[in-house]
């Protein structure tokens, strides 16, 4: 009776745990739910088995964790110091990873009847953790809102405060690069990650809308981390700890998580309102998302790798769910940084050597060759790849890596575990170990090594990895979202706003044709193509974007934080593909490619039709949301008169074939494919006056007869063209002179160039017959737009200083592949842009840097065009840009004008009188130059010029030179540059960008780009040769100048030093012969004796 009775016992705690883990975990697919539940049931029922035993193991964590994380956890905000001494200054990481700690042990005391009050106690400190730090930054609200305008170091939010009050412990003037300068975006995000895994298991962390408003504009502060320069994980910026901010692949990878996670989160949980849900910017997320997946493997510009790698490709963030590059990525932290002891944060970190001064902020120019091989290896990794093997199923990785951790583990008396923060080279040691790397013993830190000085961070997590690993914890249970899951095999959820659940092989893109009048629709009919007006879709309206801007802008409003919602950001490709249900009425947006811009591009069908090309393809290609993807194409009137609307008309065709490009497209009326669509709710439209919202949807045309039958019918655009005549000698006349010439000139190219004289002399609002010089201007570029006259409108946007949309996107595509991007009218001096920038300052660099005068003004919007084009050509067809480092736009469109006079002759018209989708064509030719070279037999004159315009070299060239650099002892001479052996050996390594860089920059002083290729094939010579005889060195510098010079004497034009231009037109192997020849001369020209030749002959061949 006894027996029995026992067995209802437990069987009555079986149910009751089966019930609160699945509560926990709840699943709506019933296959998966099936196979897990029968998971989690055998894992619950052996531990059932042994109760007391499970009972036990949680008390004694419930221990450590009360001796070593809650004694320090601050009384009036609950949030945690970094380290236990500290008494005064509480750490924003550090207390999100103390809180996940005991929100762990929380979550495995749920399973138990009966915890005595301790599951409680655990879930409401966590929940005081997470509290306390909002508090903290609601103070400081201010600074967000000033963030979302201008992302930099003096409106960034602070992540160290007082531990009693949440003041800030640290004035700006002396917070130097801790934190200040935009260095916490990945604290941010992993604040956000954390609070949604929590209030998904049920905890209620957020309480009032202002908060609710707050959380919303924290989003905002996250959603630009892929143009913000941060000083990573570590708060030190690029490794040389100069105070210089880069972009952080880690940064950037916490943010992409960050965003996924909260898009639709109810913040009241599941009692919530509709109007307590967090939305996210789609197109913010893709950006965030390509830009750290090209970052991948490195972690930024200086850094080739970095241990804080390991927590965003797995846990916590789980930011990539691409097995390749997870497996570089991770394989490449290791090689390069794991050690006996622990990981090195990166290479040539000085942090907690004996060699570093921790007096002084910044270290000294090329003193991180002094850490090399002695950096400090933190424990705290070790438990990350623990817990990353619990995640991925792989016991041989948790084996060895809990072998590892295991013994750099201390115990205090009461046998509670001790984390050291680092394990370092003791000073005797310090000369052993940099020439034997692995050999010598190391210490560990006073920091985490005993009771009174706990390292707090590192305690947390090794908690979390040891429930792990004990089977206490599941992995549902700290990851309830399921991040660790690649997104279209997690649960789905069910609700009123969009979800990320992946993309399916076989997406279908929808298509919706608008036609802006009756009459454009029956022409469109005999042509057998169906569309809609906009009074046929209704109910439903059609949007402009730019109407939907005005609509987020109530989003995140709070008055009392002073907190304005979302800033007007363009709605993007991938937010355009939704259907919105506002206010009752359900809407429809067409893309940002359709709108009248104030830039000239949409005056140009060719490059419209492009455009539609790619937008389906990049919809198709990054589509992460649940249901289908819906596109808009407005069809104008406009369009219909332009002579290339045939060709507008194929596309149609294509797409009604139901492919485009591969893509699958599914085209036909909106009523039909709603039901398919992603819908998106936007609730919090609930809160707001409707009286307020002032939307003027997208009207259609009336005609009083339906007019045209065909494209026959329908007059065209004329062909438009005038004389250029110059207008110099108006530069010395009176005003009154200009303006009578401008009343007497019937062209716009005359009309323009009048117009600009007066506009240096007088500015844009001097009046001319009752009309501005502004009014003009923007006239005659609208007029010119029309007749297609590209010269004139070109002129006419640069002097009205306009800005073409998504440069700022675009330029950030190009620096983050490691390249450097420079503007500027060629030979004059060019401007580097290196970091993102925001689209005013973008604005104001182009129109200082390139100089009014009559010619080089078209250069300020040919230049945007080339950066618009080539930023999106990067993303798409990233091979092309191959070997080029430094992005020079001034020189591209030389290379263009270059392949123009080659290929069209003198007669080739002004690169500003060429449309924009031949200015594209143009780019894209010349970048492809590897392809169509040999079948175009290009002469080697021309060859070499285009790719010195691009500046593009072999893959292996900066490896060579860093071989001949130390190889002569006294430098290398570039271009009249000399680089000096030392200290660039000991500063810099072989494969860093930065060494890269500085060679780049030498070879830019070259102002005739064949010139320059041809040095860029001696150092292919001169690394040969030194492969080929490693015994020699240079005791002189060796100057490439001088070599290409002597190679030039011995051919016969240089004999009699004529024109190098036959030298530079010779083939690649007679000049590669002369370079090889004139190298071995001067090398035998030396004393023989100064190469350690071993009377050995120099090989060449």
């Amino acid at each position: 009776m006894v027996v029995k009775q026992i067995d209802l016992v437990w069987k009555r705690r079986f149910e009751i745990m089966v019930s609160r883990l699945d509560s926990i975990c709840p699943m709506t697919d019933i296959a998966g739910r099936a196979q897990s539940q029968a998971n989690i049931e055998v894992d619950i029922f052996l531990r059932v088995t042994n109760y007391e035993e499970t009972l036990r193991q949680l008390d004694m964590y419930y221990g450590i964790i009360k001796r070593k994380i809650l004694a320090y956890q601050s009384i009036t905000l609950g949030i945690f110091p970094s380290f236990s001494e500290e008494t005064d200054i509480g750490d924003v990481r550090t207390s999100i990873n103390c809180a996940k700690a005991i929100w762990s042990l929380f979550q495995a005391y749920r399973r138990i009847d009966d915890d005595r009050g301790r599951s409680y106690e655990l879930s409401q400190s966590a929940i005081k953790c997470m509290r306390g730090i909002l508090q903290c930054w609601l103070r400081q609200a201010s600074r967000i809102e000033k963030f979302k305008e201008l992302q930099c170091h003096q409106n960034a939010l602070h992540i160290k405060f007082h531990l009693e009050t949440g003041e800030e412990v640290i004035s700006e003037q002396n917070y130097g690069h801790l934190q200040a300068s935009c260095s916490n975006i990945d604290v941010i995000s992993l604040y956000l990650i954390t609070l949604t895994q929590m209030i998904n298991s049920g905890l209620q962390i957020i309480y009032t809308m202002d908060e609710v408003n707050f959380i919303q504009n924290l989003v905002y502060y996250v959603e630009r981390a892929y143009r913000t320069p941060d000083f990573g994980m570590w708060e030190r910026g690029s490794k040389y700890n100069n105070g210089t901010p880069e972009m952080h692949a880690s940064s950037i990878g916490m943010a992409k998580s960050a965003l996924e996670a909260i898009n639709g989160l109810n913040l009241f949980g599941e009692r919530g309102a509709s109007w307590s849900v967090i939305y996210v910017d789609i197109d913010a997320h893709n950006r965030n998302r390509s830009i750290f997946e090209a970052l991948l493997p490195r972690e930024s510009s200086s850094k080739n790798t970095d241990a804080s790698l390991l927590t965003t490709i797995s846990y916590p963030a789980f930011a990539t769910h691409d097995d390749a590059i997870y497996v570089q990525t991770k394989g490449k932290v290791i090689a390069k940084l794991k050690g006996e002891y622990g990981f090195k944060r990166f290479l040539r970190d000085g942090y907690g050597t004996v060699v570093e001064d921790p007096c002084r902020r910044f270290y000294y120019k090329g003193e991180t060759k002094e850490f090399e091989n002695i950096e400090s290896e933190w424990p705290l990794f070790f438990a990350y790849l623990v817990i990353d093997g619990i995640f991925k199923g792989d016991q041989e990785q948790v084996k060895d890596y809990q072998k590892l951790l295991k013994k750099r583990v201390r115990r205090d008396k009461y046998g509670d575990p001790l984390i050291p923060q680092y394990y370092f080279v003791p000073v005797d040691s310090v000369s052993y170990e940099k020439q034997d790397p692995g050999s010598q013993p190391r210490v560990a830190s006073k920091k985490g090594s005993s009771s009174s000085n706990v390292f707090l961070w590192g305690t947390s997590v090794y908690i979390i990895s040891q429930l792990l690993v004990e089977g206490l914890l599941h992995v549902n249970e700290i990851d309830p979202i399921r991040r660790y899951l690649p997104s279209y095999t997690r649960p789905r959820r069910t609700g009123r706003y969009s979800a990320f659940q992946g993309t399916a092989s076989d997406l279908v893109v929808q298509v919706v044709l608008i036609a802006e009048s009756m009459r454009l629709q029956a022409m469109m009919a005999t042509y057998g193509i169906q569309t809609q007006t906009p009074h046929e879709v209704e109910p439903v309206q059609i949007w402009p974007p730019s109407e939907l801007i005005k609509i987020y802008k109530y989003l995140g409003i709070s008055k009392k934080l002073g907190l304005d919602g979302r800033p007007a950001r363009p709605i993007g490709a991938l937010g355009t593909s939704k259907i919105y249900r506002i206010c009752g009425q359900t809407v429809l947006c067409y893309p940002l490619i359709f709108e009248v811009s104030d830039f000239y591009l949409s005056h140009d069908m060719a490059l419209l039709i492009d455009d539609i090309r790619t937008e389906l393809q990049f919809v198709g290609r990054h589509w992460r949301l649940t249901g289908r993807p819906t596109i808009c194409l407005l069809i104008r009137e406009e369009h219909m008169r332009d002579p290339k609307f045939r060709e507008m008309l194929d596309l149609l065709a294509q797409l009604k074939s139901g492919y485009c490009d591969g893509l699958k497209v599914r085209m036909g009326r909106l009523q039909n494919l709603m039901a398919s669509s992603c819908i998106e709710h936007l609730d919090f439209l609930n809160l707001v006056d409707v009286n307020l919202l002032e939307v003027s949807p997208f009207q259609q045309l009336q005609h009083a007869s339906i007019g045209y039958q065909s494209l026959t019918d329908i007059p065209k655009a004329i062909a438009y063209s005038e004389p250029r005549v110059n207008f110099e000698e108006f530069e010395l006349k009176s005003t009154s002179e200009i303006m009578e010439a401008l009343k007497m000139s019937d062209t716009m190219w005359a009309q323009s160039h009048l117009l600009c004289i007066l506009l240096r002399r007088e500015g844009f609002d001097y009046m001319i017959e009752g009309v501005s010089v502004r009014e003009r201007l923007v006239l005659i570029e609208r007029q010119a737009g029309m007749l297609k006259h590209w010269s004139v409108v070109r002129f006419c946007s640069s002097l009205l200083q306009k800005l073409v949309h998504s440069v700022s996107p675009c330029i950030t595509s190009i620096l983050v592949t490691g390249k450097q991007l420079t503007i500027g009218v060629v030979p004059k001096q060019e401007v580097v842009l290196d970091k993102p920038m925001a689209p005013s300052d973008i604005r104001s660099l182009i129109y200082s840097s390139i100089t009014p005068d009559t010619h080089d003004i078209f250069q300020a919007v040919l230049q945007q065009e080339i950066i618009l084009y080539a930023g999106k050509l990067i993303s798409t067809h990233p091979d092309i840009f191959s070997g080029i480092l430094k992005f020079r736009v001034g020189w591209v469109l030389r290379a263009m004008e270059t392949y123009q006079k080659a290929f069209v002759g003198e007669e080739a018209e002004p690169l500003e009188c060429c449309s924009p989708s031949e200015i594209r064509r143009l780019l894209f030719k010349v970048l492809t130059i590897e392809e169509w070279a040999e079948p175009e037999s290009l002469i080697p004159y021309i060859r070499r010029q285009l790719e010195g315009c691009l500046g593009r070299v072999p893959p292996d060239f900066y490896q060579r030179v860093w071989q001949i650099l130390s190889k002569a002892s006294k430098g290398l001479i570039i271009g009249k540059n000399l680089l000096p052996q030392q200290p660039t050996l000991s500063e810099m390594t072989m494969s860093e960008h930065g060494f890269a860089i500085r060679i780049e920059e030498m070879l830019n002083s070259i102002s005739c780009p064949e010139y320059r290729q041809v040095l860029v094939e001696l150092v292919l010579v001169i690394s040969t040769i030194l492969t080929r005889n490693p015994e020699l060195y240079f005791p002189e510098p060796v100057d490439l100048d001088d070599l290409l010079s002597k190679a030039f004497m011995l051919t016969e034009e240089g004999k009699v030093r004529g024109d190098m231009k036959p030298f530079f037109s010779a083939s690649y192997a007679k000049v590669t012969g002369y370079l090889a020849r004139a190298v071995v001369n001067h090398i035998l020209s030396d004393d023989i004796s100064s190469f350690n030749l071993d009377d050995q002959c120099c090989k060449v061949s």
